[in-house]
């Protein structure tokens, strides 16, 4: 079968199937597992690289307000693949080409490949898309030992964080966006509590919503976890002086006590995939690391300093 996929999540899917070798075309975007590197790219962001975040924001807000695309195909790259599977997604606009141009163009190929749309809110959604992706590429079995694998590993951190006491488990601000501030929707809150925390901002298995500097210093968290959306470690580094600029910020509880966390959103919160495991492994080792060892392999968020 010759796989075509039109998510980074998706393509981290496909592989984690074993797949690897039936996936013939990916996104500007896919660059997990490594041995995707160099295979056929076949969408494009209208996005420039090199914006702010605040520019970033501006742009999207006003694609999105005049319907036009912030992504696309390449029509003639993907018509000469010759896919029998395209695996997309129509949960956000800001983070995939629109499912009607990909329904549209399917229509248009020879021998019209199917194609499975991924949606996923919460956790157990996204184990979901897995079995959804393995049935469509004929695949069920190595789909359901993916799973398997998958669940091990959140059962192991959810029965560690069970011993938690309640009174120790912190109230954690995630934000998904620095400028403007949002929140983290979907799974992220579902992970913080797995984690052994309180997420005290998102609005489980709804979207990000942007939030107000106010709600951040009501919301008295003792731990703020930076994971933008789309951005590296580095990246969300140069976006923290805006937190730094806003007023009271050196006086937040979470601030004064050391407890300001930095990870990459790009590699693992914001792609809902398998690495959504690793997520949650990654802040449940920040906010209890006596409790929650780190996996090997796995890079622990960076801890701020004032």
């Amino acid at each position: 079968m010759r796989i075509v996929s039109l998510l980074p999540s998706a393509t981290e899917i496909i592989c984690s199937m074993g797949l690897r070798d039936q996936l013939v075309g990916v996104t500007h975007e896919c660059d997990y597992p490594p041995s995707v590197t160099g295979l056929p790219v076949v969408t494009q962001s209208f996005i420039p690289q090199d914006l702010d975040s605040a520019a970033i924001d501006a742009l999207v807000r006003s694609q999105l307000s005049e319907r036009r695309a912030l992504y696309t195909l390449r029509h003639d790259v993907l018509a000469s693949l010759q896919p029998d599977l395209i695996v997309s997604q129509a949960l956000c606009d800001v983070c995939a080409v629109a499912a009607d141009e990909v329904e549209q163009a399917a229509c248009s190929l020879p021998g019209r490949p199917r194609v499975i749309n991924l949606e996923p809110a919460r956790l157990e959604e996204v184990f979901d898309t897995i079995a959804v992706v393995g049935e469509a590429a004929d695949q069920p079995e190595a789909a359901a030992q993916a799973i398997a694998g998958l669940r091990e590993r959140v059962n192991a951190v959810c029965e560690r964080s069970g011993g938690i006491a309640q009174s120790d488990k912190p109230r954690v601000a995630m934000l998904e966006w620095l400028d403007p501030l949002f929140n983290a929707g979907h799974w992220t809150p579902q992970l913080v509590e797995m984690a052994g925390g309180h997420e005290c901002l998102g609005n489980p298995f709804e979207p990000s919503t942007r939030t107000r500097w106010e709600q951040l210093v009501a919301s008295d968290a003792d731990v703020i976890f930076i994971a933008q959306c789309g951005f590296s470690t580095k990246r969300s580094l140069q976006d923290v002086s805006v937190l730094r600029k806003q007023p009271r910020w050196r006086a937040l509880k979470a601030v004064q006590s050391g407890r300001v966390f930095v990870a990459d959103g790009n590699a693992y919160f914001s792609r809902s995939g398998p690495r959504l495991v690793d997520s949650m492994e990654i802040l449940a080792h920040a906010l209890h690391p006596q409790v929650h060892p780190l996996p090997a392999g796995l890079s622990a968020a960076l801890q701020l300093t004032e």
